[in-house]
């Protein structure tokens, strides 16, 4: 959180650092944090990639929201959808949705 917040005063904040926030409070267990992270991002002027929502309700466990954001960002065709196999999205993984989607997606299992 205070590489975070560094981050924050050095560059400014951006979606990506946002949701990143949001997904360490969310696998801390401090998900009142974590949803203000969704608050934010909801905030933000500029687009927000539907991938940065999803990131924060796998953090939280809410995996129907986060295959909500994946299967948008799916649809749109975001590049950082290739991002569903770092290991921030584990929380879901053992959900058959993932395995269904990464196959969409043409990704070896």
């Amino acid at each position: 959180v205070e590489e975070f917040q560094k981050t924050r005063s050095l560059i400014g904040v951006d979606s990506d650092e946002i949701a990143a926030l949001g997904q360490t409070y969310a696998l801390w267990g401090k998900t009142a944090e974590a949803r203000k992270q969704l608050q934010e991002l909801g905030k933000k002027p500029q687009f927000v990639t539907a991938i940065n929502r999803a990131l924060i309700y796998a953090g939280l466990g809410e995996k129907d929201q986060a295959f909500h954001w994946l299967e948008r960002s799916f649809e749109q065709r975001d590049t950082w959808l290739v991002m569903v196999r770092a290991p921030w999205f584990d929380p879901i993984r053992s959900d058959l949705r993932f395995a269904e989607l990464v196959r969409r997606m043409g990704l070896p299992p």
